[in-house]
């Protein structure tokens, strides 16, 4: 669970915007949204090889890039 603590003389908006923070690092809201609905294994699988392959592009483009 993600916590926070106050320190002294700490306003509460940037108690919250540290705790945001801290929620957007630890991927919690991206992994509720992922897991809100059931995901077939297959699904996952496809899911998964497409993130791979746009990563791995990603790196071919970059090392390309810094050749050039």
């Amino acid at each position: 669970m993600t916590q926070v603590k106050a320190e002294d003389g700490e306003s509460f908006e940037r108690l919250l915007k540290r705790f945001n923070k801290k929620v957007q690092a630890d991927r919690i809201l991206s992994e509720a949204r992922r897991r809100r609905f059931f995901e077939k294994p297959s699904v996952a699988r496809k899911r998964k090889k497409a993130a791979k392959r746009r990563k791995s592009r990603k790196q071919s483009a970059k090392e390309q890039k810094e050749l050039y």
